[in-house]
């Protein structure tokens, strides 16, 4: 594992340049920012029609394959990137333990159940930023075990609460901060806890906690790396302290980038926003002197029908901004064109993406072997499900 980061980590550091920009701003220059260092790579970029980019966009392999033509030691991120699936072959879970979790969220969680049960360490469970407790209630319901659901929000506490009591379920909930040095007090040396998808500093508190702890086993997808406290990343293992690479708050989100494929409609909802937002910040700059781009909130998507100039007198309205007088049609041509070249940037960051989220799980793993962990990384659903579909899997040895 320790070779396998090293070799992600020579690869991202020499190829900053192409992933560690925001496309969205950097799509105010019509001009590719990697002209003097690959040609070929911006010729090849500056070829491409609109349907070419949204395909590449959807197929990884094959945007992988043409970028390693033009960035010769990029073709060593597929193999570096590519995880084990855990072999899983269903659970069948009692009447009502479903009750209340959406489709797509149950198969996310009945797949780490399972993975959890297949290297079951301990005779009980720690459920950790449980929210309801769905995952509880399925390890519960499977193994027959207690599990100490640790929950900061006093109101999910009390409904997991009351539908786990309803269910008949060995499970109790604990309201507490898991950022605390306080959080150490709902572990016990029997625990095997369990995170899916807890964010940031959340998961990394676990790791700390439970190595001090000494629990028996730990399993863990990580999720929203850039919900820390800290401005840049914090490595915890001995080689990610040793890199060179540093990641911002903003570079933390690049992993999470990739999302499950929408349909059409949410593919349109997210082109008119994006068309819509670029093309209000190329108003401000050019008709009110902005030099900067001035943020502007959530819209409803039911309001990005009422069209462009209804958009920008909205974002004016809450941004305390009066307009003048100004051509729509002329700042939304403007603006998808600008959709169309930040799309086209962000295809070269896409290939990093996979590789930046396995340098900041790895940096986690290693830490845990570090600490007298055997551990292993694996997928435990596909992406179709969830893209944050990476379980560290480690038991104390």
């Amino acid at each position: 594992m320790q070779q396998q980061f090293q070799q992600l980590d020579t690869v991202l550091n020499r190829y900053q340049s192409f992933w560690r920009f925001e496309p969205f701003f950097q799509s105010l220059d019509q001009d590719l920012p990697w002209v003097e260092r690959s040609p070929q790579l911006c010729e090849w970029l500056s070829s491409l029609s609109n349907q070419q980019i949204e395909f590449y966009k959807e197929h990884n392999d094959e945007l992988g394959n043409e970028l390693a033509r033009l960035l010769p030691e990029t073709h060593i991120l597929s193999q570096l990137t590519t995880l084990r699936s855990i072999p899983l072959e269903g659970i069948t879970l009692p009447r009502g333990v479903d009750a209340g979790i959406p489709g797509r969220k149950l198969e996310q969680i009945t797949s780490m159940s399972e993975a959890a049960l297949k290297h079951h360490a301990g005779s009980e469970w720690l459920e950790w930023c449980s929210g309801k407790g769905f995952l509880g209630r399925i390890l519960a319901s499977q193994s027959q075990q207690s599990v100490t659901s640790f929950e900061f929000q006093a109101a999910l506490c009390q409904t997991g609460q009351k539908e786990a009591d309803q269910q008949g379920l060995p499970m109790h909930f604990v309201r507490g901060d898991a950022l605390s040095n306080d959080a150490t007090s709902v572990m016990n040396p029997n625990q095997h806890a369990v995170a899916l998808h807890a964010c940031g500093d959340l998961h990394v508190s676990l790791i700390r906690h439970g190595c001090r702890k000494g629990l028996p086993a730990m399993t863990i997808s990580p999720c929203c790396y850039h919900l820390i406290q800290h401005d840049r990343y914090q490595p915890l293992s001995t080689v990610a302290k040793a890199s060179a690479l540093t990641l911002s708050k903003n570079e933390l989100r690049i992993p999470l980038q990739e999302t499950v494929t929408g349909g059409e409609r949410v593919k349109r909802h997210r082109y008119l926003e994006m068309c819509y937002r670029l093309g209000f910040d190329l108003l401000l700059r050019s008709e009110c002197g902005f030099q900067h781009y001035e943020p502007v909130p959530s819209i409803k998507k039911s309001l990005l029908a009422c069209g462009f100039d209804a958009f920008c007198h909205w974002a004016a309205q809450q941004k305390g901004v009066t307009l003048p007088t100004f051509d729509a049609e002329h700042y939304l041509k403007l603006g998808e064109t600008r959709y169309w070249q930040m799309e086209r940037l962000s295809l070269v960051q896409q290939i990093f993406r996979r590789a930046l989220e396995l340098w900041l799980v790895f940096d986690k793993a290693i830490y845990l072997e570090e600490q007298g962990y055997k551990v292993e990384v694996n997928e435990f659903c596909s992406k179709q499900i969830t893209p944050r579909n990476i379980l560290i899997r480690a038991v104390k040895a």
